[in-house]
């Protein structure tokens, strides 16, 4: 009684969602669908027989880019493969755009309020502890024990998209939750790259990339709008880090909260420039308009003040992660997925998939996921720490719970971290973490979507939103 209490007492928030968070929503949830399309035909072509052999082999190519003798895409002077180049700079750009939504969620999101933000931190916490925990239990002793990371992780677009199947009987109450606890995943994530895959640290080309870090803070403090000045000097500070042990998507995500989120023009500044450019076209102007003359110059100069004022209305940050959006979802994690999730299975036996490291993943990802979100979010409402999410109830937390389940990009990338490069024992470890981060992850999304199908009501939920708008 007392959640539901707290619940009453907060306003209905779904009506006040920013229009950023509602268009973040739509795009994971339908970028999981190309997710999924990229996964699945992974998996056909790594296992058919006639070409098979391109597929393997096609990302081993090497990646050039050449100023004159430098290569651009090198580490330690030797040249990426593409798949090197899929796994190190593209998904630095995409925890480049994590980066920027985890500052903007602190600034003015789920995690800029204390209260509002602790169910969905805490879940994120239970649900990274447990997994690793039960990875732990069952790996104790072995050669791969390292994996224990690979279960923490909750994906975002995945998830979203599971959700997005219900259409509007899934509370956006719910959504916010799992968006929040996966972007709290994420930090986890980030953390565990940074701490445990830096090796061989070169301290000089270290210094040099917290030098040029130091110039993206005064540029921020000072006030520097321009998006090729932070895109610039990070991409810099990306080869910095890729050649001195620490992984270069770390790169992405530091220089990330360097992006300044406060816009150039303030809103009431932006509606005076714009109602005042306006303002010059006169009557016959509009009919001319109408008609789609050519523009006369002063016109063109008219629009152009509206153009370069709305611009500036919208902040590096908040412009930089909308831009973003669709490379990322539908590009570089599709891309990601196609290449890392190919998994030859013809001479797999089947009772391996629930044996060994592959029986360690599904277990934490599906058992360990459940129990720790579930365990940790009914304690923090039991405490009175935090409320419940508005319109839900104890059934659909725990459908929402198993849906965390998903941690399919991260995951793979953890586990890419931690077997790749290695001898053909640990390229085999690698192939089964896969199979069972993708087992694991269907059986979540499953079983959630199952239990979020049954426990949802028939209609609409009270605060279902219309759809965003492009």
């Amino acid at each position: 009684m007392k959640s539901k209490n707290h619940s009453a007492d907060l306003p209905d928030f779904a009506g006040h969602i920013f229009y950023a968070a509602r268009q973040a929503l739509r795009r994971h949830a339908s970028g999981g669908n190309v997710l999924i399309a990229a996964t699945v035909l992974a998996l056909a072509i790594a296992n058919i027989p006639a070409v098979n052999g391109y597929y393997f082999e096609f990302w081993t190519q090497e990646v050039h880019l050449q100023l004159g003798d430098f290569n651009v895409f090198s580490h330690h002077g030797e040249p990426m493969t593409l798949l090197a180049f899929i796994n190190d700079a593209l998904m630095a750009v995409f925890f480049f755009s994590i980066g920027l939504e985890i500052k903007r969620e602190i600034l003015v999101g789920e995690l800029a309020s204390f209260k509002q933000a602790l169910l969905p931190i805490l879940a994120a916490v239970g649900g990274m502890i447990v997994p690793v925990c039960i990875f732990y239990a069952l790996s104790a002793g072995t050669d791969f024990a390292g994996g224990a990371a690979i279960p923490m992780a909750t994906d975002i677009a995945f998830s979203l998209g599971v959700l997005a199947m219900l259409g509007s009987r899934v509370p956006v109450s719910l959504k916010i939750f799992l968006t929040t606890l996966a972007v709290v995943d994420d930090i986890g994530g980030i953390i565990v790259i940074a701490a445990f895959y830096s090796t061989h640290i070169d301290v000089t080309l270290l210094l040099i990339a917290a030098a040029l870090f130091v110039v993206l803070l005064l540029g921020s403090n000072m006030r520097i709008k321009s998006k090729i000045f932070y895109i610039g000097i990070g991409g810099v500070i990306w080869f910095l880090f890729l050649n001195s042990g620490i992984h270069p998507t770390i790169a992405g995500v530091l220089v990330a909260f360097c992006v300044p989120a406060t816009p150039v023009f303030e809103p009431k500044k932006y509606i005076k420039q714009i109602h005042k450019a306006i303002s010059n076209f006169r009557g016959e102007d509009v009919e001319l308009l109408t008609r789609k003359s050519i523009l006369n110059k002063e016109q063109m100069d008219w629009l152009k003040v509206v153009e370069s004022a709305s611009d500036k209305v919208i902040s590096p940050l908040q412009d930089l992660e909308d831009s973003l959006h669709h490379i990322v979802n539908f590009f570089i994690v599709p891309l990601f997925a196609f290449a890392n999730a190919g998994i030859f299975l013809l001479d797999t036996d089947p009772a391996s998939v629930f044996e060994g490291i592959s029986l360690a993943v599904i277990a934490g990802l599906v058992v360990g996921k459940f129990l720790g979100i579930f365990t940790f979010s009914w304690i923090t409402v039991r405490l009175g720490l935090a409320p419940m999410p508005a319109h839900s109830n104890w059934k659909m937390m725990a459908s929402v719970s198993m849906l965390g389940g998903i941690g399919f990009t991260v995951s793979l990338f953890i586990a890419t971290l931690t077997f790749a490069g290695g001898n053909a024992h640990m390229l085999d470890l690698l192939d089964h973490a896969k199979l069972g981060i993708v087992v694991g992850s269907l059986l979540a999304g499953v079983l959630g979507f199952l239990a979020m199908h049954y426990t949802l009501p028939r209609t609409a939920s009270p605060d279902a939103v219309a759809p965003a708008e492009d």
